[in-house]
């Protein structure tokens, strides 16, 4: 069976705009507003709110079943419960949102499990360059290894003190603060470390391999 996910129709629409947003180069239009329009990189705007951005579906995941795999080129692959998770250290950190549709979210409060820490269980292979993330709603996002090793990066559990909801990918997310959104993969299932590197769903619709908002680095 493959891994791409069934898009309702009323996504659908969704999906086609955007991946006429990249073949197009067309940026979204944002502007820095307010006092730490300074922390916005450019083309974005402040939310207060927290948008909710997916493929239309969203995985009834039980806590208790949660697992995910981390796999590839590692000396150690293993599965992870939500058990196994919280005995890492935890970790806290608040940072920045930036989303590729230019809107911004300032100071997020996550608690979970650093990436580097979770690097560290698994041991990956001196070969390792890339991971490749796959969600439960068959989601699939691209990173170099090196963005794992961001001291801001974490699988998120938590958000503003509470447990991660259904629509922001709870139990468990991938959270890259350095990149845009779109890299944080929600209801996360699996990280494969590879060789080379291999598209992901939007990457593969004409969206940039990176993904630095600092660089407006939107599209391929």
């Amino acid at each position: 069976m493959s891994d791409e996910p069934y898009i309702p129709a009323i996504r659908a629409r969704l999906v086609e705009r955007k991946t006429a947003w990249a073949r197009d180069r067309r940026a979204p239009v944002g502007r820095a507003v307010g006092p730490a329009g300074r922390r916005l990189p450019p083309g974005q705007h402040l939310v207060r709110d927290w948008p909710v951005l997916d493929l239309g579906t969203h995985p009834n995941l039980n806590p208790k079943d949660w697992r995910l795999s981390v796999e590839g080129l590692v000396a150690s692959p293993a599965i992870f419960s939500l058990a196994d998770l919280a005995a890492i250290p935890p970790f806290e950190v608040t940072a920045d949102i930036h989303c590729v549709t230019a809107w911004s979210r300032l100071d997020n409060r996550w608690r979970g499990v650093s990436t580097r820490d979770l690097i560290a269980e698994v041991r990956p292979h001196d070969d390792a360059r890339f991971v490749i993330v796959k969600s439960h709603d068959g989601y699939t996002t691209n990173l170099a290894v090196d963005w794992l090793y961001e001291p801001d990066s974490l699988l998120a559990t938590h958000w503003e003190g509470a447990p991660l909801t259904r629509e922001h990918g709870g139990p468990v997310r991938l959270v890259v603060p350095a990149l845009y959104f779109w890299k944080s993969a929600k209801w996360i299932r699996s990280i494969r470390f590879v060789a080379r590197d291999v598209k992901g769903f939007w990457e593969a619709r004409g969206y940039h391999d990176v993904g630095d908002p600092w660089k407006e680095q939107r599209y391929g």
